[in-house]
């Protein structure tokens, strides 16, 4: 599974979901990301993004997503 990071700590991968056979972002440690897309489902620390692959890829939510990430990562980095 493909992770990525930010200054060495997981901040998102990406998947296929299992089933809707369909390829999503998942973001790892989000509890303070809030946003109607995301999906929580079964798991503890981790919300999804969905992605049709259908459709072109919503770059806004996408861009959104990953800068609120990157923004909590940094945070976390600092006050350690």
């Amino acid at each position: 599974m493909p992770f990525y990071c930010y200054q060495e700590k997981m901040i998102c991968y990406l998947w296929i979901h299992k089933k809707y056979r369909m390829p999503y972002i998942g973001i790892v440690e989000d509890n303070s990301i809030h946003h109607p897309d995301l999906l929580v489902e079964k798991r503890a620390k981790m919300k999804i993004l969905l992605i049709d692959a259908q459709h072109d890829l919503p770059m806004d939510k996408i861009d959104w997503l990953l800068n609120e990430v990157v923004t909590l990562a940094a945070r976390k980095t600092l006050t350690s």
